[in-house]
């Protein structure tokens, strides 16, 4: 779509981006998200404020998925600024973080560092900034400093997100999908679009799966995206105007 048929928003675009559980494809989609808003016009920034499973590089921890965002963004964006919190090991962030503390290796996550991070890239005034969730939307990130249990979606709700749900198209997503969307709504939430991601290349009634999350969700379907090897494949599957994005 051309400039002349975009609309550029007066205001920054920011969305949450969560799935129905780990490994449903949240980057690949935002990637593509990303790479479908500039093909528009727009500037685009990306926030993955917490990741796990890290590789140890001269320059510090770094996460793929964070390094696509960053790669993703229209923005010149530092690493650190797209992902402030990173832990080595492949597991939930509060555990590999409760190892660190234990160790004397560490700090708690704090959900202060989190919303800084956030207004940081805020000022940038991007059109559209993407907060990529990790893991489920009930992340859970330990306690903080002074003794009271997190969770990533507390900073989607202080910061009243619009939310994006990925739903990994494999047996059981249907389930998965309305609880994480009943969550999120009981959370004060909006869901303002749901992605079918493929994840299975052979899924039984891959339709009629569709079909019934259509019926069952209140939110518009975005888009069904393919198995691609690239986001910049996928691009052209999303509806951008659910999204308040163009006209």
């Amino acid at each position: 779509m051309s400039l002349n048929n975009a609309q550029q928003p007066s205001v920054q675009h920011a969305f949450f981006v969560t799935g129905t559980d780990t490994e449903v494809g949240k980057t690949f989609v935002s990637c593509a998200l990303l790479a479908a808003c500039r093909d528009i016009g727009l500037s685009t920034a990306a926030y993955k404020p917490i990741s796990a499973g890290c590789e140890r590089t001269p320059l510090g921890l770094r996460n793929e998925d964070a390094l696509q965002l960053q790669l993703a963004s229209s923005l010149v964006l530092d690493y650190d600024e797209v992902n402030p919190i990173a832990f080595e090991e492949p597991i939930a962030p509060h555990l590999a973080c409760a190892k660190k503390v234990a160790s004397g290796d560490g700090t708690f996550i704090e959900l202060h560092d989190i919303n800084l991070g956030y207004q940081h890239l805020v000022d940038k005034q991007s059109d559209v900034l993407l907060v990529e969730g990790a893991g489920g939307w009930r992340l859970p990130l330990g306690k903080n400093s002074e003794g009271y249990e997190q969770y990533l979606s507390d900073f989607a709700v202080a910061h009243k997100l619009a939310v994006i749900l990925v739903v990994g198209m494999r047996l059981g997503c249907v389930n998965h999908a309305l609880l994480t969307a009943q969550a999120i709504e009981q959370d004060g939430l909006i869901v303002v679009g749901w992605v079918a991601n493929m994840l299975e290349p052979d899924m039984p009634f891959l339709a009629e799966n569709i079909q019934s999350l259509q019926n069952l969700l209140q939110a518009p379907l975005l888009g069904r995206v393919p198995r691609a090897s690239a986001p910049e494949d996928v691009k052209a599957c999303f509806g951008l105007q659910a999204l308040g994005l163009i006209t």
